[in-house]
């Protein structure tokens, strides 16, 4: 029991910290990408710990992966549409306009 304890807050610790590099490092696209993909992986472990001590089926895992592929994807054409178009990925950079 405490050892579920320590892990919880484990998880609580990575995802605040994730949290506070995707609100503070807002410079770069790349860096806000890494810091969602962080989170990402932060959820994974969760959602996974969560089916596994009330045991659930894993097949939910399956369609998060799936979801968080997408958004990955997305992230990263994004991030070619940036650097093609303004030559590079500063946030300040960033117009809604120019798309």
């Amino acid at each position: 029991m405490k050892l579920l304890k320590l892990i919880k807050l484990l998880f609580i610790f990575m995802f605040t910290s994730g949290v506070m590099v995707f609100c503070s490092f807002r410079n770069h696209l790349l860096t806000v990408l890494f810091s969602l993909e962080y989170l990402v992986i932060t959820l994974f472990f969760m959602f996974f710990m969560f089916l596994m001590i009330f045991g659930f089926e894993l097949y939910y895992i399956l369609i998060f992966l799936i979801f968080s592929v997408c958004e990955g994807a997305l992230g990263l054409s994004v991030l070619v549409n940036m650097i093609r178009s303004c030559g590079n990925d500063l946030l300040s950079s960033l117009s809604l306009l120019s798309w």
